[in-house]
């Protein structure tokens, strides 16, 4: 451990808010001898402790980089707002929580980078350790900057930052993306021979061999491949997730985290296509894993972290092939030893009275399902494909099973909804209220519907990337609207910051000109964003100001059908024509069936190899 820092971290941290996110040591963390280490990787994720230690795809990737012989990657998350203020005023630099090492000692320095609005949490991480902010100003092969995770499906509001992106699943790119570096550094490369070199790893996307042109109007005319770079990049996915990588001895965190429990991923990719949903299209196409490997894995992980509790996750879990049996082996296995079992991401149209006993079986959690809208027009339109009776049901299944509490999901600013959809909501909860009424198997405890609203934001690579945002005021009109309309005590309803809504819409449907918007945002303080506590949006229109930047070219403008998209240089696997066929069956109400049902030909398939297929 680095003893200059540890005895600044002693004055430091009885000052601060949850000093266990600062320490490391954590069971089950990697420690390698430096002495046989070449390469050093600082694992940054943009958020607090609890946040990225929740995350799956970090620890994956934490295990994969510490898989390689010779190869050190630990971990770095953003400090809370006391922290970071105890940090600048001891002098003491960011450091990662395996060795208490400055972070600027590191040869590579990845960011998972899952939100828009943890932006301004990057150029704090990078300062704070005395690296460069700008990829231009970091010179040589230290201190390598590059980025993964789901908001790199449009990179462009933060290619000034970062050397690089790499796109998709990063299982076998990341080892790609290390041993190249290791080459470079190896034969004594320069930095810009490097990046040559990493460019040519399928997945990988260097911004810097791109070049932007604009229209007078403000409009990209086109975007120019630089260097032999490619006019596309393709992202990565895993062909077999059977034979991935895992963590079955996951780091066991200091303090209470927000999913603290073992989290086993059943499958990627997802059978719907929900046409407001970037992760549906962007996660294709479908791969599960086999029971066996997760049962496998499930033993190995508790006995290993101590979890009491196990949660199959993905992105609609309830439409994993082999559900019923995989619950059926671990409800017997969890019972014996009192885990509990919890399925998040379920669907009301597939809901059980045979899975409700078996989540029920250790302990008895809340049910979580997402709507969406209130009228099954508007159902229909984001190709939710669930009914009103299907809703209704599955009410009807858990209050007779015993549970008295229901939260659901839906959103406001929906493209073509109107006030009868939205006051379509209130009536649907209405239904579910009298459903709890007419079927309760225990009404002592009353009910309580847990209903939210989040406000539309269109993201890349979705039917509706090109769709307008509704204003902030529009979108509280219409909360209040549902508000007024909620007449029942035993309704909860909650509703997300318009605010940062809007600013979340700017950055995901952002180009380069936004990379100065951040910057001026984060030198005037915004930081942790997507925390209610700090974010400011004043600080955010005054950066929009200050850049010359109108937040309403990226949100209410909408994007033309044929206009050239920021992320065009990007490819998910589906094709765009695919999505403009879904936005134009949204505008007609009309659904496209599940994959289960045929292939509605997104091109997904494409990324698989020979001999295999969509499994859906």
């Amino acid at each position: 451990m680095n003893e200059a820092i540890d005895r600044r971290l002693e004055r430091i941290l009885p000052g601060v808010q949850k000093p266990a996110r600062y320490v490391g040591g954590e069971y089950n963390q990697t420690v390698k001898d430096l002495a046989e280490v070449d390469t050093r990787i600082a694992f940054c994720f943009p958020d607090t402790y609890e946040i990225g230690m929740s995350n799956v795809g970090m620890r994956i990737l934490y295990e994969v980089m510490n898989n390689m012989p010779g190869v050190w990657c630990e971990r770095v998350f953003t400090p809370w707002g006391d922290m970071e203020d105890a940090m600048r005023q001891h002098g003491l630099p960011l450091y990662a929580l395996e060795s208490h090492d400055p972070v600027r000692d590191f040869d590579l320095i990845p960011f998972s980078v899952g939100y828009e609005m943890s932006y301004t949490n990057i150029l704090t991480m990078l300062d704070l350790a005395g690296v460069p902010l700008h990829a231009s100003e970091r010179k040589g092969l230290h201190n390598i900057v590059f980025a993964g995770g789901a908001c790199t499906y449009n990179p462009e509001p933060l290619a000034d930052f970062f050397d690089f992106f790499s796109l998709g699943e990063g299982e076998e790119s990341t080892v790609e993306i290390v041993d190249c570096y290791r080459a470079a550094k190896k034969n004594g490369l320069s930095k810009e021979a490097f990046l040559l070199e990493v460019s040519k790893i399928p997945g990988v996307y260097v911004p810097s061999f791109y070049e932007h042109r604009y229209l007078p109007d403000g409009r990209l005319e086109s975007i120019v491949p630089l260097h032999g770079a490619p006019e596309k990049v393709t992202k990565r996915i895993v062909q077999d997730l059977d034979a991935a990588v895992f963590p079955t001895k996951p780091i066991v965190a200091s303090t209470e985290i927000v999913h603290d429990r073992v989290n086993l991923e059943v499958m990627r990719g997802c059978i719907r296509g929900c046409r407001f949903c970037q992760a549906g299209y962007t996660y294709r196409p479908v791969r599960p894993r086999s029971p066996q490997t997760l049962m496998r894995q499930a033993r190995e992980a508790l006995e290993s972290s101590g979890d009491q509790e196990i949660t199959l996750s993905s992105l609609s879990t309830s439409d994993y092939r082999y559900l019923a049996s995989l619950t059926d082996e671990l409800t017997d296995w969890c019972v014996a030893r009192k885990i509990g079992l919890s399925v998040p991401s379920l669907r009301a149209d597939n809901f059980s009275r045979d899975l409700m006993l078996k989540l029920s079986a250790v302990r008895k959690s809340g049910l979580t399902f997402a709507p969406e809208a209130g009228t099954q027009r508007l159902r229909d339109a984001i190709n939710k494909n669930v009914t009103e009776e299907d809703i209704l049901k599955t009410c009807e299944v858990a209050f007779s099973g015993g549970w008295n509490s229901v939260k659901l999901y839906f959103m406001l600013g929906l493209p073509t909804e109107t006030d009868e959809d939205v006051l379509g909501i209130a009536e649907l909860v209405f239904k579910i209220l009298q459903t709890w009424k007419a079927f309760a198997s225990n009404k002592k405890r009353g009910v309580r519907i847990h209903v939210a609203t989040a406000f539309f934001v269109p993201k890349p690579f979705t039917g509706f990337q090109w769709e307008p945002q509704i204003t902030p005021e529009e979108y509280m009109r219409r909360v209040h609207l549902l508000k007024n309309n909620l007449f029942s005590k035993s309704i909860e309803y909650d509703y997300h910051d318009s605010r940062l809504s809007e600013m979340e819409a700017v950055l995901a449907r952002g180009d380069r000109r936004l990379a100065p918007v951040i910057e001026a945002a984060w030198r005037r303080g915004a930081k942790l964003d997507g925390w209610l506590e700090y974010f400011d949006y004043d600080k955010w229109i005054a950066a929009l100001d200050e850049c010359g930047v109108e937040r309403s070219f990226y949100t209410t403008r909408g994007f033309g059908t044929d206009e050239v998209l920021p992320w065009d240089t990007i490819d998910p696997g589906v094709r765009k024509d695919f999505l403009l066929r879904e936005r134009e069956r949204a505008f007609r109400s009309e659904i496209t069936p599940d994959c289960r049902h045929g292939c509605a030909g997104c091109g997904a398939n494409g990324l698989l190899t020979e001999g295999r297929v969509c499994d859906a």
